[in-house]
């Protein structure tokens, strides 16, 4: 059976999976009132779990090495209380091999070797390098959808990545190229990494420890 996760979970983890957000960015990430999110934030800092801090004229929230400890604790219990460990497990096998190929395709977005430069900047003026690349995230679209599905039936809080994946493809194979691996767009590399920082959070996984 599908579970609903807690509001103060879902506000530490969403939190932990942008990296740093202001309190709007936060809410609408679960689609959360603005204001009890906030509350929720406060609720959490006075705790030690996140911290505020501005620099630039931006500013936003991020766990502290505690928060980030309490976040694990509470996404474990949850995942026992659904009884889906071993189904997550299966799909981030599943995932793995994708992330390979995501990891990929972003390289070739980015660079474009030419006989005098191996790194050489991808300047996008050749559309068969670029629609080979399209066409492998497009791959990985397909891919996602079925792994997506799975996850949203032991957790809600796993839906909309598919969704979400698959908009941002549209609008770079529209001509859009900034939402292939722009970091300020909801770009597939953007979802992607939401996505795996979510799976090895809720596994309890270091991301530098995976094999």
């Amino acid at each position: 059976m599908t579970r609903e996760s807690p509001l103060s979970l879902l506000v530490l983890h969403a939190v932990r999976i942008t990296g740093f957000a202001d309190t709007p960015v936060i809410a609408r990430r679960y689609g959360l009132d603005e204001a009890t999110t906030k509350e929720a934030l406060r609720d959490a800092e006075a705790r030690g779990w996140v911290e505020h801090t501005a620099f630039a004229g931006t500013g936003g929230w991020s766990l502290t090495d505690p928060g980030r400890a309490e976040n694990e604790r509470l996404l474990a219990a949850e995942l026992t209380r659904a009884g889906g460990a071993d189904e997550v497990r299966d799909v981030y096998r599943g995932f793995l091999p994708l992330n390979a190929l995501l990891l990929h395709a972003c390289t070739d977005w980015q660079i474009r070797p030419t006989a005098g430069d191996r790194l050489a900047v991808n300047d996008h003026s050749d559309p068969v390098w670029d629609a080979e690349v399209l066409h492998e995230l497009a791959c990985i679209d397909r891919a996602l959808t079925p792994l997506a599905d799975r996850l949203c039936r032991v957790l809600t809080r796993f839906r909309g990545y598919d969704t979400r994946f698959s908009t941002a493809l549209a609008r770079a194979r529209a001509g859009d190229g900034a939402w292939v691996d722009r970091t300020d767009v909801d770009s597939c590399h953007r979802v992607w990494f939401e996505l795996h920082e979510d799976l090895i959070a809720t596994l309890g996984i270091d991301r530098h420890a995976e094999s």
